[in-house]
Order: structure tokens, then sequence, then C-alpha cells
């Protein structure tokens, strides 16, 4: 986990509601709890958290303010920008992403990465201003283009929006009873049928895909989410529809599901 997710978890321990400040009388445990979520042992971080709290008009520690005392500066955009477009699941951004990235190529452009931005933003009611816009595309290309070819991979863009954990880490299949297994495979099928229609197709395929690969090849490509994908459905798309079924994912995880 980078240092912007670490911190926006140890923060919403104290800002649940994320009003996007906590109380200064909180300080003390954030302030325990940062240091060591972020494997920190500068005095100084502390020393700087207790004088913006002794300093706080209102006794409220601002996320922002904290963010710049603790996180490096691409560390702060990062963890600022999150807070406005944040991503729920893998489908979600499966979906957006094979929007911008129509060859499957696995990769898109700066001019692509940013109508991706506009339309991540559009999506959470999130209006900013043309020159911001500019901005985050500019920040993003320079922070995760490392080789200064003009392109983001789907792992760049996944480390930037820093999705939530791995659904399918929540889970044993190797569960000791057919009872439950059942029950955890319930839960999976529901997180990823998003449109709730009992069948996984377009990017809730993509997003289970996804989610699979990164238990095993942690560093997927566009090509290789495409060829496991394809695999997927071979094996389990039974009626060749294009889908999978709920049953049809059941028994390719080895489950049979109650009548």
């Amino acid at each position: 986990m980078d240092s912007a997710a670490a911190f926006l978890q140890v923060w919403g321990l104290f800002d649940p509601n994320d009003h996007g400040y906590i109380e200064g009388k909180h300080m003390d445990e954030f302030s325990r709890h940062i240091v060591k979520k972020l494997g920190m042992t500068d005095k100084l971080i502390e020393d700087r958290l207790q004088r913006l709290r002794d300093t706080s008009a209102e006794g409220r520690l601002q996320i922002h303010q904290v963010a710049s005392i603790v996180l490096p500066e691409e560390e702060n955009f990062l963890l600022l920008f999150r807070r406005e477009t944040p991503l729920d699941n893998s489908v979600e951004f499966m979906r957006i992403w094979r929007r911008y990235d129509a060859d499957s190529s696995g990769f898109i452009s700066a001019a692509e990465l940013k109508s991706f931005l506009e339309d991540l933003l559009e999506q959470h009611n999130k209006s900013i201003t043309p020159d911001k816009l500019e901005l985050y595309t500019k920040t993003i290309m320079k922070m995760f283009d490392k080789n200064q070819d003009g392109h983001l991979d789907l792992n760049d863009l996944a480390r930037i929006l820093s999705l939530k954990e791995n659904f399918l880490l929540k889970f044993e299949m190797d569960a000791c009873s057919q009872k439950d297994r059942a029950r955890d495979f319930e839960k999976i099928f529901a997180h990823y049928d998003v449109s709730k229609t009992g069948a996984l197709e377009g990017p809730e395929v993509d997003g289970f895909v996804k989610d699979m690969m990164e238990l095993v090849k942690p560093n997927l490509s566009g090509t290789d989410l495409d060829r496991f994908k394809q695999a997927l459905l071979s094996h389990c798309d039974v009626n060749r529809d294009g889908k999978i079924q709920k049953n049809e994912l059941a028994l390719c995880l080895g489950l049979k599901l109650a009548p």
C-alpha cells in the first residue's frame, strides 16, 4: 500500500463521515496511528502536527493541512485527487478504462487520460475548471509516465486511483465446508454483478478477471487481461452468449449451487 492510500485508511478511522477534518482532541491518537502506519520515526512530524493543532482557530485539523505535513508532495497530490474521484470496485474502473482503451492495447494517451479524468469526475458529480483538469492530467503524466512515451498502462491508472482492496482476497475459495464455500460465492457474485441481472457481462467480467489475475500475476497488462478473459469465457460460458451466468461461474470454481 502506498503512503497516500495508507494515510486515507487511517484518516477514515477519525473522519468516518468524510467531513474533511478531524477534531483537535483526536490528534494525539491520530498521530500515533499515522506514525505507526507509515513507519515513521521522525519526532519532527509529531511536533508539526502538535503545532498545527495548537494554532488551529476552530480546533479542527483539515485533511489538506495534515497531508502536507505527513506526505511527500506527490503523495499529497494523489491523496487529494483520490478524495475527489473515489472508485468502489474493479467493475467501475474497468468500465471506464474500456471506454478509452477501445483497441484493447492496454494503454491510453495523455489526451485520452484527460477525457478519462473528466468522465470520472462527472460520474461523481464533481465539477472542476479546465485549468484544474489540465493540472491533474499533466501532474499524473509527470508522476507515472516514467519512460515519457506519452502513455499510461492499466496498472499505472489502477495505482493512481488506488482501487480498494482486491475483493477476492476477503474470501477463501478452499473453505472447509460446502456451505462456507457457497456463502462466500454468493457474496463474490453479488459484488461483481453490479447490474443485478444474475449474469456477469462486459465490464463486470473485466472487473472479476482483473481481481482474479492480480491474485496470480500482480502486474497484469491489457493483453494479459484479454487473454485470461477469453480463457474464462471459453471455459465458463457454456451457452456461448458472451455472459457468465451465476451457475456457470459456480461450476468453474468447483461449486454446485443448490437448486
